[in-house]
């Protein structure tokens, strides 16, 4: 009787949890590089890859990774930047398209056979990128419109009673200084960690109660486990294409405000 129970614990159901994001080093004494690590910097070298092949001997008429590399420029271009910098946009292409392209390759690392962990589901990514646009979006407000109109234009804009500016100046400081950009890294890490663990659970179900402990009640379950990874699967990966485009499009947001005042 004892003997069993060992057996029968180890073949319960163990839904994944937080343990999904945390990798050992490979390489001893270098605590720091993990395999969000390592495929962080082969993002880095892909999308540089891409770039060069894309763009490096272009051709009149496009072809192949030509035509892939134009197509993903004029979609960056048309829905990021000018949207929001309109005349200034091509001056923050090199910004904004390498920033897309590198967020999305770590993203769809995700939903890629031999990596499947989207790089941005770890915090310090994705919060060292809005680091990066914070202190851009800094420079560029204070050197356009000088350090006292910077911060008066976020936090007096015109036409309020003055009384309200007690309350309103604060918020907006706050928000527009630092709750955008902390929100900025923050919806991406979550959106990426939140899909990988909701696949990660349907993929556990399918593979536990087809594999580990098929009964004829269960068989159903892991079916429905395993149909649920696909479509989920499916759905990650515009999820992960979007969370892009949406990062992207902030910066270009951020930097517009910087560069003329909103009010």
């Amino acid at each position: 009787m004892s003997a069993a129970l060992p057996l029968l614990a180890a073949e319960e159901f163990q839904a994944p949890g937080l343990g999904l994001f945390e990798w050992p080093p490979l390489v001893q004494g270098a605590a720091w590089f993990n395999k969000p690590a390592l495929f962080a910097m082969v993002a880095a070298v892909l999308a540089l890859v891409f770039v060069y092949a894309a763009f490096s001997r272009p051709k009149l008429v496009p072809r192949g990774i030509q035509n892939v590399g134009e197509l993903a420029y004029e979609f960056a271009r048309e829905q990021i930047a000018r949207p929001f910098l309109g005349k200034d946009s091509d001056r923050w292409m090199p910004l904004l398209f390498s920033m897309f392209i590198f967020v999305l390759i770590m993203n769809l690392f995700g939903s890629f056979i031999f990596v499947q962990f989207p790089v941005m589901s770890r915090i310090g990514y994705p919060a060292v990128l809005s680091i990066g646009v914070w202190l851009l979006v800094m420079y560029l407000g204070i050197k356009n419109q000088g350090a006292i109109g910077f911060f008066k234009n976020i936090m007096f804009p015109p036409g309020l009673p003055g009384w309200i500016y007690v309350l309103v100046a604060p918020i907006e400081f706050i928000s527009t200084i630092f709750l955008r950009h902390i929100t900025h890294a923050v919806r991406l890490f979550a959106t990426m960690m939140a899909g990988h663990l909701i696949i990660a659970l349907f993929s556990e179900v399918g593979w536990h109660f087809l594999f580990v402990q098929l009964t004829p009640l269960g068989a159903p379950l892991g079916l429905l486990g395993v149909i649920m990874t696909i479509l989920l699967t499916a759905f990650e990966l515009f999820i992960q294409a979007l969370q892009a485009y949406v990062f992207a499009l902030l910066t270009a947001m951020f930097i517009n405000d910087a560069l003329h005042p909103a009010h």
